[in-house]
């Protein structure tokens, strides 16, 4: 095979310390990807760290003697010429805007979490413009290449670029595939032996029904995982379904703000300063020469599997594989109860063309009630992101059902755009409220 009809795979965030995960999950899918090129991208901030990632990057290669190369440049045009995937793993801002995306929200007496509540509001609006422009991008300089978007929050950063662009995207995160390697492991069954019917949304995602080898486990998964004791008394019988594990900021909010509030209390650091120290090590760790494989240390910043999910789809998109996996994607009838539009996190059968969801149908109440209410939040963040429209931003924080009110929802807007001022330039003269 020609190396020109070979795959290029673009990391953009490449500067990131989760790359050597994905870089060494494509050493191990070279061949069944047809890889030639990876290339990492990312901005001139990041220039340091991209040179400390595309140098691990290279010595992972050469150590596994995989035919591929690897390159790294601020120029994300010249990456994107001819690219078959494209990855987003960025965060506008820093880690220093998830660290205000979690103290904010704080100090009105709201959850602050990056990728839920007010935190992911205001991630979701500095970040959905950027890749909006990637998209842009991607259709005129490799129009068939898939877009698989890991940036938080992901299903909204998904559906605004289906929505607002013409792009090939497919939103991913670890989620399923670490509750499917759980319930793999509580039926002591191979991850193929298991089909799981997911429904919901990103980080509001429920397993709906497990099989394994055929046989349906549902009724006992769910009494071992009420006997677990993570879930309030009686709910996971009454749900029915298992629910990941941020719906804990919903079903059990009040403990998890009183953990937050106690930790800040007490001066402890919030996850994202925590971040800041492991990334440390992580970046000394990189910068040694003698480094040539994904340190243990990058186990402690979180993302297990990550590479694993991001792989697995492109080697199904590329061979035309048609297993099942769990994405976001548009809806397209899968759950009756949303618009065709509307990005779902699904069971989906993937292959060449992408993912195809698997219809569900109506679900019930005690399901749906909070999933329409999170897309409403959804829809209306996307609004205010692309439009910079205070309205529609006023409105999504009514409608998140971790902000209590009004009056609280105005005044978390008020200092998140004053907080993240430098990363909204759609907010300057937007519309008022």
């Amino acid at each position: 095979m020609a190396r020109e009809d070979r795959t290029r795979v673009v990391v953009i965030g490449g500067g990131s310390s989760y790359t050597p995960e994905i870089v060494e999950g494509l050493i191990a899918r070279a061949q069944a990807l047809s890889l030639a090129e990876v290339w990492l991208v990312d901005i001139p901030a990041g220039r340091e760290k991209l040179e400390v990632v595309g140098a691990l990057a290279r010595r992972m290669v050469e150590k596994a003697g995989a035919d591929l190369e690897v390159r790294w440049t601020l120029d994300r045009r010249e990456a994107l010429e001819g690219a078959s995937y494209v990855v987003t793993q960025i965060r506008v801002g820093g880690i220093a805007a998830r660290i205000k995306d979690e103290r904010v929200p704080l100090r009105h007496g709201v959850i602050g979490q990056e990728t839920v509540g007010p935190g992911g509001f205001a991630k979701a609006l500095r970040t959905v413009p950027v890749v909006l422009d990637i998209c842009r991008d991607m259709e005129e300089l490799c129009p068939e290449a898939w877009l698989i978007n890991f940036t938080n929050p992901s299903g909204i950063v998904t559906e605004a670029a289906l929505r607002h662009t013409g792009a090939r995207v497919i939103g991913l995160c670890n989620n399923p595939i670490n509750m499917e390697r759980w319930f793999a492991r509580e039926f002591d069954a191979r991850p193929e032996e298991l089909f799981v019917e997911y429904v919901g949304c990103n980080h509001l995602l429920w397993a709906h029904r497990v099989m394994v080898r055929g046989r349906d486990v549902t009724p006992e998964l769910l009494r071992r995982v009420e006997a677990g004791g993570e879930w309030p008394a009686g709910l996971i019988e009454a749900l029915g379904a298992i629910p990941c594990g941020y719906h804990h900021y919903y079903y059990c909010g009040d403990q998890m703000l009183a953990k937050l509030q106690e930790a800040e209390a007490a001066g402890k650091p919030t996850r994202g300063e925590q971040i800041v120290a492991i990334e440390r090590e992580l970046f000394a760790q990189y910068a040694e020469p003698g480094l040539a494989e994904k340190p243990e240390a990058l186990s402690k910043r979180g993302g297990a599997l990550y590479s694993e999910a991001a792989v697995r789809l492109m080697a199904s998109i590329h061979g035309d594989r048609r297993d099942i996996q769990c994405v976001d994607t548009a809806n397209r009838g899968a759950l009756s109860d949303l618009p065709a539009d509307s990005v779902v996190e699904v069971s989906c059968v993937i292959g060449a063309e992408g993912p195809r969801p698997l219809t569900v149908g109506p679900l019930r109440p005690e399901l749906r009630g909070l999933l329409h209410q999170i897309k409403a939040y959804e829809e209306l963040t996307i609004e205010a992101a692309v439009n910079g429209d205070r309205r529609a931003a006023l409105l999504a924080l009514v409608a998140n059902p971790l902000v209590p009110s009004a009056r609280v929802a105005r005044a978390l807007l008020d200092d998140l755009l004053e907080a993240h001022a430098e990363h909204l330039p759609q907010f300057t003269g937007g519309q008022g409220c």
